[in-house]
């Protein structure tokens, strides 16, 4: 069975889904827990992926490995993605806190992108736990990326996302530049915007 075939299979595609199920209850229970003893929205939306063959391929390529099932069960971790978009990024720190303090899944990784930017400006929290699932009588356990950004790294990520495919491209060297530029200046507003906010609670 060739990679596509085995990423195409529905106990493939099930096994993700559940694992995203479970990610997302969780992240609606931490959610509905920080709204109750702050009294206000924690988590403005979520939104998740399976990532595709062609996005697999390209990652098998940059860490030199061949495009076999193997290869991605063993060292590819973001198969799987949830994102929880907030406002403060001091919420993204308790978020994470919680999920780190679930029980019943393992943290395998935490990536601080916000303390620490990549050199293109980009910015978010990465944590890869694996989940229990239960399927076909036994617990299976899967890997689910969790990213949690404010809304402005969130915009900022999507236009960065467009830009990957265009690198080659004069304009778009420009573009990359003026980009990390934003990057700053979304740093500094969300750092002010939390600062009003404790302000104004301190009121």
């Amino acid at each position: 069975m060739n990679l596509k075939e085995y990423l195409q299979q529905e106990e493939f595609v099930v096994k993700c889904e559940c694992g995203i199920s479970l990610m997302n209850a969780k992240l609606q229970i931490i959610n509905a827990e920080l709204g109750m003893r702050l009294g206000r929205k924690v988590i403005h939306s979520m939104s998740s992926r399976i990532k595709s063959y062609e996005s697999i391929v390209v990652k098998l390529k940059q860490k030199g490995l061949p495009e076999h099932a193997q290869a991605v069960e063993e060292y590819i971790y973001d198969v799987v993605g949830v994102r929880a978009v907030c406002t403060y990024t001091d919420d993204l720190y308790q978020i994470a806190e919680m999920l780190c303090a679930q029980k019943d899944m393992k943290l395998l990784k935490k990536k601080d992108y916000i303390k620490n930017p990549k050199k293109s400006g980009y910015r978010s929290m990465h944590l890869i736990f694996q989940v229990p699932i239960s399927f076909e009588a036994e617990v299976q356990w899967i890997r689910v990326e969790v990213q949690l950004r404010t809304a402005a790294m969130d915009y900022w990520a999507g236009l960065d996302y467009q830009l990957q495919y265009k690198k080659e491209n004069r304009e778009a060297k420009n573009i990359s530049r003026e980009l990390k530029a934003y990057a700053n200046a979304i740093e500094q507003i969300d750092s002010k915007v939390l600062e009003l906010r404790r302000r104004i609670e301190a009121i």
